[in-house]
């Protein structure tokens, strides 16, 4: 049974006064990918596999949602493109057995939400289709993993446009993926961009015009959202769109959120959700980003441009190229923070 949504602890937020942004220092970029083929809008959301044998040939994958999925190498360079119509979010688990499993939010049919699961070959460096699932009602949207941690089952949660979250279980161990929905919960308005922090088991949403909302991640737990940020104009400008973590220890670290409305990104402390700081993306031999729909952050060590983990942004302006994806070493973001 759905809970009621808590809309009165945010009531007011779909409609900010005009505010001044905070001043977010600015960050440069250390390589972009390749341009995505599709003109207009097209890329959109990032994901990062980590090779921790050799952290220099980590992968990141990107979607181009009118035509397919990318495969970059952490120079930029496109290595492998696997057509699929109309993906919009990735994210990324490795099982137990070593295998990565992607999945997408996919929008091909607009009346039914459909997860597109695939394995990424880490050797050939390229995504295998595994096929394409059911959800629900309604259009896909975004989309992020959860792993649990107490018995390695894996989750995905698809995050309808219409602020519907539908939660379901993905099982990889047959010859056939499994998809089946566990439970749904709902957010006022149009959400999308979401991630979960494996070790709390928490669900992070963004609903674009009204701010940040959390969920417990297991499909036992109610499902009650909690409101931990709003959009303001100052601190989180609408739409708030792409989220990504960095956590610390057991629960605490950040949690990033593309504030598209004024091209930053805005970092809240995990611990009691308070505002961290923001920056922006510029000011070096790279442009800088805008408009940016999906990112995604991964720590550790990535070789010597990313000594302490990459963060990835969609750049929606890559004029007079068509769009791409940013790289930043997070250590720079650290810095410039004084995090």
């Amino acid at each position: 049974m759905r809970a009621a949504l808590p809309a009165l602890l945010l009531a007011g937020c779909a409609s900010v006064p005009a505010a001044t942004p905070v001043t977010a220092p600015i960050v440069a970029a250390s390589a972009e990918t390749d341009p995505v083929d599709s003109t207009s809008d097209a890329a959109d959301d990032p994901a990062i596999w980590r090779n921790r044998a050799d952290p220099a040939a980590s992968l990141i994958i990107g979607t181009d949602k009118q035509v397919g999925i990318h495969v970059y190498d952490l120079k930029g360079k496109r290595l492998s493109f696997t057509p699929a119509a109309r993906l919009n979010n990735v994210d990324l688990r490795t099982l137990a057995d070593g295998r990565v499993i992607a999945a997408a939010s996919d929008r091909a049919d607009v009346a039914n939400a459909h997860v597109a699961l695939f394995n990424l070959d880490t050797v050939a460096r390229r995504l295998v289709p595994m096929g394409r699932y059911p959800v629900g009602a309604g259009e896909a949207y975004g989309m992020c993993l959860w792993t649990r941690a107490s018995d390695k089952a894996l989750f995905g949660f698809v995050v309808l446009k219409d602020g519907r979250i539908d939660q379901v279980r993905i099982d990889v161990s047959g010859a056939t993926p499994r998809v089946e929905t566990v439970r749904s919960m709902r957010l006022g308005t149009q959400a999308e961009g979401c991630v979960v922090d494996d070790r709390t088991g928490t669900l992070y949403v963004a609903e674009e015009d009204v701010g940040l909302w959390r969920f417990a991640a297991d499909p036992a737990a109610p499902t009650t959202a909690t409101p931990i940020a709003r959009v303001d104009g100052r601190t989180l400008v609408a739409d708030a769109e792409g989220l990504a973590l960095a956590p610390k220890g057991k629960t605490s670290g950040y949690l990033v959120v593309s504030s598209q409305g004024d091209n930053a990104y805005t970092l809240y402390r995990l611990a009691d959700m308070t505002y961290a700081g923001r920056f922006r993306i510029g000011g070096g031999a790279i442009d800088g980003t805008s408009e940016t729909d999906g990112i995604e952050l991964a720590l550790g060590d990535f070789g010597p441009d990313y000594p302490e983990g990459l963060f990835v942004a969609q750049d929606g302006d890559n004029a007079p190229d068509t769009q791409n994806f940013k790289y930043v070493s997070w250590a720079k973001v650290v810095k410039a923070l004084g995090l």
